[in-house]
């Protein structure tokens, strides 16, 4: 059994350096704002190096399980992963625009969909899902009217606001974390101190 004391201090640790962590993510996500064009070369670079790990790893998995019957079809999902992985990582600048007029084209799909709804099953989040409507329509309208500019600092800011808003959580889950830990170690301290009544 170990001592209640030095676990404590050891979950007091993990907090603190997932509270660390939380910071390191939101100082990233302030400089990933001021230089969204940066942050959204690296935001490619990394989708590239994911589908082509993900696309190896998978190809190795295929290869393992080579009797199955779904072996084709993992050789060729993971085919396709490290293709688009290489492509990704020769040509971000594209793959950015490629991406930046889908995600225009989601927001106004999205937000189309949520007015009609809107208007025409009156719930009672109408207020609500009229606004989200109108501010997806919106949005994607601003994309897509400035793509392919746009490109340049879409992407960066959603990752950059990703890792901000990441940040953030850990940074609560940390601190809140610590906070109970030592909430919990003061009872027991005092709990232990107290006299034994008889």
């Amino acid at each position: 059994m170990t001592d209640p004391a030095i676990r404590g201090r050891e979950l007091s640790r993990s907090f603190g350096l997932l509270a660390l962590l939380g910071a390191l993510l939101v100082v990233a996500g302030l400089v990933g704002l001021v230089y969204t064009g940066v942050a959204t070369l690296t935001s490619m670079i990394l989708f590239g190096w994911l589908l082509l790990i993900g696309g190896l790893v998978g190809l190795l998995h295929a290869i393992q399980s080579r009797g199955t019957n779904y072996f084709w079809l993992g050789v060729v999902v993971a085919a396709l992963n490290i293709a688009a992985g290489v492509v990704v990582i020769r040509h971000p600048h594209g793959t950015a625009e490629a991406l930046t007029m889908f995600a225009a084209l989601l927001f106004l799909t999205g937000g189309v969909f949520r007015l009609v709804g809107s208007v025409v099953v009156r719930g009672p989040q109408f207020g609500w899902t009229l606004l989200q409507g109108a501010f997806g329509l919106l949005l994607g309208l601003l994309v897509l009217f400035d793509w392919p500019h746009s490109s340049l600092y879409v992407l960066g800011l959603f990752f950059s606001l990703a890792l901000l808003f990441d940040g953030l959580g850990l940074i609560a889950i940390g601190v809140g974390g610590r906070r109970i830990v030592s909430l919990v170690s003061d009872q027991q301290t005092v709990n232990e101190e107290l006299p034994d009544k008889p």
